[in-house]
């Protein structure tokens, strides 16, 4: 089967014929991957920004759509044939051992989950079935930039009606929290990238207001916006210390910052920290806490309705032996969200 391998950090990922594990050990599930989403995440893997990788080489990728070819010793949660979500988050069933493939005499480190290869040996846990009429390219997206996004809102803002949202970074995930922002009524809703094409993006999904941060004072904007005091949530998914430094200064007295983006290695962010012990909050979100398991099943219910809107958010696909296109694009911000077909 192919499989983008990454083999050195802040190099292109190699394309190449690997081979799965014979046999299926406790807990795992063998899926023919169908589609993937990339991650914002994946690319700070690549280029190293949490520090030296140990496990090299080896697959990535930890949102996509797919379907059940095999199921290992003690999997009850799927079925073969199965129509399935892969998710990076914890959701039911057995946690397994990680799988080992084969490149010729090497090994091909994986973890729970990977999503750019053909096929992938899943952990249990990672895996949400859905019905067969979900088209897959929807499945990847409630991967990770769907659940996270929406998570964001739920759990870590708990964002409430007609409270005020800044969002810092319009990609896959921060397009799911200004939806999600205007599916709990919150206003105004501020968008803020360096990128138009995103930002246009994101008047769609529900902004009320865009700032492009490379053309104009923020600060200024937002206080035009609204006023001296400040957002009631500020959320910062770029990880770029000088934005969290500013997210962190544009949230109210009482107002709540969450961080998504993760800094490079080594970096820290200087905030004045007195309001923490009063009313003012800062938290770290991972996967905006989201459970697979619950929340898939009901966001794609929203989306069946028509009340959660994702047709539009994928705005190029490529097949697999160009992912390092796809990579390449999403770097410069030309591409907001794209599907890697197998």
């Amino acid at each position: 089967m192919k499989a983008a391998i990454l083999v050195e950090q802040k190099k292109p990922l190699v394309i190449a014929d690997i081979e799965a594990p014979v046999k299926l050990e406790y807990g795992q599930v063998l899926v023919k991957v169908i589609c993937s989403g990339i991650c914002g995440s994946q690319i700070g893997e690549i280029d190293g920004a949490k520090g030296v990788d140990k496990f090299l080489p080896h697959l990535l990728g930890h949102e996509g759509g797919g379907i059940v070819s095999e199921v290992g010793p003690g999997v009850s949660m799927v079925r073969k044939g199965d129509h399935v979500v892969l998710h990076w988050r914890k959701g039911a069933g057995i946690e397994s051992a990680a799988p080992k493939y084969k490149w010729g005499n090497k090994v091909v480190n994986a973890g729970w989950v990977t999503t750019f290869n053909e096929y992938a040996v899943v952990s249990e846990n990672r895996l949400t079935v859905i019905p067969e009429d979900v088209d897959f390219e929807i499945a990847a997206l409630m991967g990770c930039a769907v659940t996270t996004g929406l998570g964001v809102v739920n759990n870590d803002a708990r964002l409430k009606i007609g409270e005020s949202i800044v969002v810092f970074g319009s990609g896959g995930v921060g397009l799911n929290i200004i939806q999600g922002a205007a599916l709990v009524c919150a206003d105004p809703i501020i968008a803020v990238d360096i990128y138009d094409n995103k930002l246009k993006l994101a008047k769609e999904f529900g902004a009320t207001d865009v700032i492009n941060s490379s053309k104009t004072d923020v600060q200024a904007q937002i206080q035009k916006i609204l006023g001296t005091r400040g957002a009631d949530v500020v959320v910062d998914n770029t990880g770029n210390i000088e934005v969290i430094n500013q997210a962190y200064e544009l949230t109210s007295r009482t107002g709540r910052t969450v961080l998504v983006g993760v800094p490079r290695i080594g970096e820290k962010i200087s905030i004045y920290s007195l309001p923490l012990h009063f009313d003012k909050k800062i938290y770290g979100s991972h996967g905006g806490g989201s459970n697979p398991s619950l929340d898939i099943p009901r966001y794609l219910k929203l989306n069946r309705k028509g009340i959660l809107k994702l047709d539009g958010m994928i705005t190029e696909r490529f097949s697999l032996d160009k992912i390092n296109d796809a990579i390449e694009g999403m770097r410069r911000g030309r591409i907001v969200k794209c599907i890697i077909k197998m």
